[in-house]
C-alpha cells in the first residue's frame, strides 16, 4: 500500500568543478585531510547535552582554516573498486560547517541535500590528482529562496578559500 504523496520534480543545474593537480594522489589526499579535520562528533554531542549556546557550538565545531570546513564522512573506495576491476586511488568526503547549514535549514530543511558538500579525489592517468566538487551555489539556487542562495554563495567563497589553503587555484566560478 502506497502512502499518499505529492510529487514535485525540480530540475537542478549544477557546475561541477574539476581541478587536475600536478601532485600525486597521496600527497593531495594527506594535505586535504590535514586541512579539513574530522568533526569531533563526541564534543558536539557534549555541547548539545550541556545546552551550549549556538555561537559556542559552532565555534568549537568549526575547522581550523579560514574556510571552517570539517569532515563529516570519509570513504576510501579503492580496495572495493579494485575487487571490481578498477585499481584507481580515490577518496570521497562530505565536508561542511554547522553555521552555514543552519542558515539554510531554518528556511528549508531540504537544503541539507546539498550540504555538506561532496568532494572526490582520484589519481589521474598522468600521475597527478583530480579534485571534483559541485559548485554549492549552482545547486542551492534551485530552492528559489534568497537566504538559501546567499548561503550557497558563502559556501562558494569558503570552498575557494579551502582550495587556496591547499595551494590550488581558485576556480573562476568561485572568484569573489
Amino acid at each position: 500500500m502506497a502512502l499518499p504523496a505529492t510529487e514535485r520534480i525540480v530540475p537542478v543545474p549544477v557546475n561541477r568543478i574539476e581541478l587536475e593537480v600536478a601532485v600525486p594522489f597521496g600527497t593531495l589526499r594527506r594535505a586535504f585531510e590535514a586541512e579539513v579535520p574530522p568533526v569531533d562528533a563526541a564534543r558536539v554531542r557534549e555541547l548539545v547535552a550541556e545546552g551550549a549556546e549556538w555561537r559556542r557550538l559552532t565555534t568549537e565545531a568549526a575547522g581550523p582554516g579560514i574556510h571552517r570546513f570539517v569532515r563529516f564522512w570519509t570513504d576510501h573506495p579503492t580496495p572495493v573498486m579494485r575487487v571490481g576491476g578498477a585499481d584507481i586511488a580515490s577518496a570521497v568526503y562530505l565536508i561542511g560547517d554547522y553555521s552555514t547549514a543552519a542558515r539554510m535549514f531554518r528556511h528549508d530543511p531540504g537544503a541539507l541535500l546539498y550540504t555538506p558538500l561532496r568532494v572526490e579525489l582520484h589519481a589521474s592517468r598522468s600521475g597527478g590528482t583530480i579534485l571534483s566538487v559541485d559548485q554549492p551555489s549552482s545547486r542551492l539556487g534551485s530552492y528559489g529562496n534568497n537566504k538559501i542562495a546567499q548561503a550557497g554563495f558563502e559556501l562558494d567563497r569558503m570552498l575557494g578559500d579551502l582550495l587556496e589553503e591547499l595551494s590550488l587555484p581558485r576556480p573562476s566560478v568561485l572568484r569573489r
